[in-house]
């Protein structure tokens, strides 16, 4: 279920870029971490630094670096390490069960490469890894209601890239989906 919902967000956020090219958007957006940012018409931007407001859960994105190596994970050839350190506190009624793939890593490919990645806690066949670090975030965890839980996503990008953006897509029991989430940053070379 988790991989399907995985997809279907993938699929969705790669049309939604598709649809919204250019820097005119009409939904809620906000400037270079000047504060707080909800959806509008179903669609969020943000920065670093602002706190972004979803159904179940805030979230900011507090820095990302690139770098090539993050506690012994060394990217793949023509690749290097993005991490990105987040805040998620859950604002729900109830306790959340939380993947680090809730929130995919993204680009705008100017090569040949795909443009997203998902958390390295995944396998390319799907199965779970273990985590390198303490820092980071798990694979799986849960969230107690008004708990707030700080650490890194971490992914493989193309070693051209710079400018990237964490998002999300809330998704429901019944398997509707709700709002989509962008924050852009620019990466710090380490």
């Amino acid at each position: 279920m988790k991989k399907l919902l995985s997809l279907t967000l993938a699929l969705l956020l790669l049309f939604t870029l598709a649809a919204c090219g250019g820097s005119d958007s009409s939904g809620g957006s906000s400037s270079a971490g000047s504060g707080e940012v909800q959806a509008e018409d179903g669609y969020a931007e943000a920065r670093t630094g602002d706190l972004v407001h979803s159904y179940f859960m805030d979230f900011t994105v507090n820095s990302a670096y690139t770098t090539g190596d993050y506690h012994g994970h060394t990217a793949p050839e023509g690749m290097k390490v993005l991490v990105v350190n987040m805040s998620i506190k859950n604002t729900f009624n109830e306790s959340l069960p939380m993947y680090d793939d809730d929130f995919q890593g993204q680009w705008t490919a100017s090569s040949e490469t795909d443009e997203f990645a998902w958390p390295i806690t995944e396998a390319e066949d799907g199965s779970d890894l273990e985590v390198v670090s303490e820092e980071q975030l798990p694979a799986e965890y849960e969230l107690a209601v008004n708990e707030t839980r700080t650490g890194d996503l971490v992914f493989d990008v193309p070693a051209d890239e710079k400018d990237f953006s964490i998002s999300h897509l809330e998704l429901f029991d019944d398997d509707s989906e709700g709002d989509t989430f962008f924050v852009f940053f620019t990466a710090e070379e380490r």
